[in-house]
């Protein structure tokens, strides 16, 4: 199994895009292991690219930083035969 650190990095370096969807999976993760609970205002309705950002990060509320680094180790898990 990888490291948070490294699976943060072997991410970065994949050959494919993943969807949209399992970017924002991947972000809100990744927000929640490094910073906690989200810390920012919520962007406005028209920007859908940031708002869709906060609410992946939000949907993580809660969650420890601990518990927030094993999830996206496992989500870089699933995704990495797709994409590295």
């Amino acid at each position: 199994m990888v490291s948070f650190e490294e699976a943060s990095e072997l991410a970065k370096k994949f050959t494919k895009k993943p969807t949209d969807a399992e970017f924002l999976e991947f972000y809100g993760l990744f927000k929640q292991a490094t910073v906690g609970d989200v810390n920012i205002e919520k962007p406005g309705v028209l920007d859908l690219k940031k708002k869709a950002m906060y609410e992946a990060w939000n949907s993580q509320k809660g969650l420890s930083k601990e518990a927030a680094k094993d999830a996206y180790v496992k989500v870089y898990e699933k995704y990495a035969p797709k994409y590295a």
